[in-house]
């Protein structure tokens, strides 16, 4: 997953680009909510194996559609950049980061704690914008952002451990968001999505080769149904994330920003429904506390994307002669 820029907005074309944005941005969404299930097919894989796969098939598929497109003109002017290399270098770092996190929460039976951390994401995000960015807040996101820390000294106190899974998968990708915000906006989605992977791909070649030399591989001992699936890891990465860019381009960011809570609550009911995970009655209560967080947010995006609107209709004021 990747979060939405800070500047999306809306291309043009009337509503049958609103339309299609939105279709867009469920798909991704949508997608992003079932990926417990497609991990969770995965084992008897690792949580390192099914990163360094999903790393380097990403990256095949991405190299393929470039060179379909040839789309390749980029890579010398960014090459010629190094603060712009060594962002995305830290942006990689970090999303690789937030997969091997996620993705060894859904193969030890804690999906609800990872849906739990991109519930959380939005508010470490505003967060993020103050303490950093120097970004001011309204009322209501001071309060969401008070909620949130609420919920996340409860969760720690009532499962009597840090909820590391949660606050990790949140601040790895809010972190990622601000990285790209401040180093990331001059690559378009696809070439900056080639441009991490590549950065990564000694990484995940490394991960094989040692997995390899301790016999703890599974690509090839598994059946042509587990090679197929790691090989897809690339595709099922790729597309939901381009449909993403695509969304973002025609749709503004505060309907963004509503439809991504698609994904957590997919990823939640799909753990306690069909993998059969077991949330305590403690920690659907620390959930209802982020929701409120999250309510919180959403109105009062709500209520600036209306004024912003009404701003936009209100006649000129004519100068006085």
């Amino acid at each position: 997953m990747t979060p939405p820029p800070s500047g999306a907005a809306p291309t043009g074309g009337g509503e049958a680009e609103l339309r299609r944005g939105t279709a867009y941005a469920f798909l991704a969404y949508g997608i992003w909510g079932m990926f417990p299930l497609y991990f969770a097919a995965l084992e008897p894989s690792g949580a390192w194996e099914i990163l360094a796969h999903r790393i380097l098939w990403t990256l095949a598929v991405v190299a393929l559609v470039l060179l379909v497109r040839r789309d390749l003109a980029w890579i010398r002017p960014f090459l010629s950049r190094p603060r712009l290399v060594a962002g995305i270098t830290l942006a990689a770092l970090l999303i690789a980061g937030n997969w091997v996190v996620y993705v060894l929460a859904v193969l030890t039976g804690r999906t609800y704690e990872a849906a739990l951390g991109y519930f959380l994401n939005p508010i470490v995000t505003v967060g993020l914008g103050v303490l950093v960015l120097g970004e001011r807040l309204r009322r209501l996101q001071w309060a969401a952002v008070a909620v949130g820390a609420v919920a996340a000294v409860y969760l720690t106190v009532a499962g009597g451990v840090l909820p590391w899974i949660s606050l990790s998968l949140a601040f790895s990708f809010g972190l990622y968001g601000l990285v790209k915000k401040r180093v990331g906006a001059s690559l378009e989605a696809l070439h900056s999505l080639a441009a991490e992977t590549a950065v990564l791909a000694p990484v995940a070649v490394g991960v094989i080769v040692v997995l390899s030399l301790q016999g703890a591989t599974t690509f090839a001992g598994h059946g042509v149904a587990h090679t197929t699936l790691l090989v897809l890891a690339g595709v099922v990465t790729a597309v939901p994330l381009l449909l993403f860019a695509a969304a973002a381009r025609r749709i503004p960011l505060v309907t963004v920003g509503l439809i991504q809570f698609i994904t957590p609550m997919l990823q939640l009911l799909v753990g306690v429904t069909l993998l059969g995970e077991h949330v305590s009655g403690r920690l659907w209560f620390g959930f209802g506390i982020v929701w409120v967080a999250l309510a919180l947010l959403t109105f009062d995006s709500l209520r600036a994307a209306r004024a912003a609107r009404a701003g936009r209709r209100e006649p000129p004021v004519e100068p006085c002669p």
